[in-house]
């Protein structure tokens, strides 16, 4: 005959023991020490400190019989000689199970304001979703927080969030919840005002002045009557003739977005591989590659014969198809699933990209990019794309104080 077997948390009396007051050094020990005399068993711990003020509550199993007032006088008589205050709840059993459908929700706001914040509570609840656990991400450039929810699916929160998000002005990015989190990721971005705040054919152009033409071009891409191979040929016959000399000048021009050295430093750091892609030129990316340590990056390539530039491409062209090809084969020489990558753009042309990759980020997006992909970031910085993969700042910062 088998052992019969001890009881489970769900069956038995419990405690819940809640301390609260000025959070200093030793109280999580004091409270444990002044509990061990009991014979009670842990079942559950949390604690939250905010601006100083610790709350601090462990669920633990009852004492034996005939101790539990003794228990209770002992722990008041301990939280008031340190100058707190505590709460003990009895009940039966562990906390409810938390319900199917597992999600991260990220909110970024510049400021966070408590409507959006009240909003977006709201709305989780609205699709069925119970918020677990909320925790400050980072508190600039922007402010950060990340809601554990359960109880509902991944993709009818995404689709719910995406609309609130829109109408507060806030950023939301919401993904499954799991181990996945934690594996092997590939980040890949887009160039031109995504890694750089510059279009780099805008560049060249200014060299051959040529500006208005090519923003003439670049105009009637946008209204629909070029495709982008199309617009792509017609601007860059416009800079025939240009001394090659011309591409050092542009390397020199090229401006980093803000947060970008920080977003792949750390990125490298946690052991991410990052690539980039671009409608742009090689002449610029490989140097952004080797400037950056990036682990890919392709892109078109100007022909260059005795010095000059032709006005002709040469290889494959990287256009919106393209990108998102380059994607799955970064990953698959990577070694990274297709759900494990992050792709980050702003145009049109990233849109195949972003929507092939596990997370698809639209960075300071024109309307019709952010409405397509699974998150936007509406904020000059690159780096808060670290806070959707739950990064966090003072995660950044340390990191910054180790360097290799």
């Amino acid at each position: 005959m088998s052992a019969p077997q001890p009881p489970q948390p769900a069956d038995i009396p419990t405690l819940l023991v809640k301390i609260f007051g000025k959070d200093r050094p030793g109280l999580t020990a004091g409270l444990f020490d002044t509990l061990a005399a009991y014979s009670v068993d842990v079942v559950d711990i949390e604690q939250v400190v905010t601006r100083g003020r610790i709350v601090l509550c462990a669920l633990v199993t009852a004492p034996p019989a005939g101790l539990e007032g003794d228990l209770r006088a002992t722990v008041h008589s301990w939280a008031e000689s340190m100058k707190m205050q505590a709460e003990i709840i009895s009940g039966i059993g562990d906390n409810r199970p938390r319900g199917l459908g597992r999600s991260l929700v990220t909110v970024l706001g510049h400021p966070l304001t408590s409507e959006s914040t009240a909003a977006i509570a709201a709305r989780i609840t609205a699709t069925g979703g119970n918020i677990d656990r909320i925790f400050r991400l980072a508190k600039y450039p922007v402010t950060a927080v990340e809601f554990a929810v359960s109880g509902t699916g991944t993709e009818p929160l995404r689709t719910a969030l995406a609309i609130e998000a829109a109408k507060l002005g806030v950023d939301v990015a919401v993904v499954a919840a799991g181990l996945h989190r934690r594996a092997q990721r590939l980040v890949v971005m887009d160039v031109d005002s995504t890694l750089i705040q510059d279009e780099v054919i805008e560049l060249f152009a200014a060299h051959a002045g040529c500006e208005a033409e090519v923003a003439e071009v670049t105009a009637a891409a946008m209204r629909g009557e070029l495709d982008f191979e199309q617009s792509l040929h017609a601007r860059v016959e416009l800079l025939a003739g240009l001394d090659a000399s011309v591409v050092d000048k542009v390397r020199a021009e090229v401006r980093l977005t803000p947060g970008a050295r920080t977003l792949i430093r750390t990125l490298k750091r946690l052991g991410y591989q990052v690539g980039v892609v671009s409608g742009g030129f090689t002449q610029v990316t490989d140097d952004l590659k080797e400037r950056l340590g990036l682990d890919f990056a392709q892109a078109n390539t100007l022909e260059i014969v005795d010095g000059k530039l032709t006005g002709k491409v040469t290889g494959e062209i990287v256009d919106r198809a393209g990108k998102a090809r380059l994607l799955r084969r970064f990953a698959k020489e990577a070694g990274v699933p297709l759900e494990q990558t992050v792709a980050i753009g702003d145009g049109a042309n990233d849109l195949d990209m972003l929507n092939a990759a596990g997370l698809g980020v639209a960075f300071n997006a024109k309307p019709v990019v952010r409405e397509a992909a699974h998150t936007a970031v509406n904020v000059p910085f690159l780096d808060t794309v670290l806070y959707l993969l739950g990064i966090t700042r003072e995660e950044v910062e340390a990191a910054d104080t180790h360097l290799d």
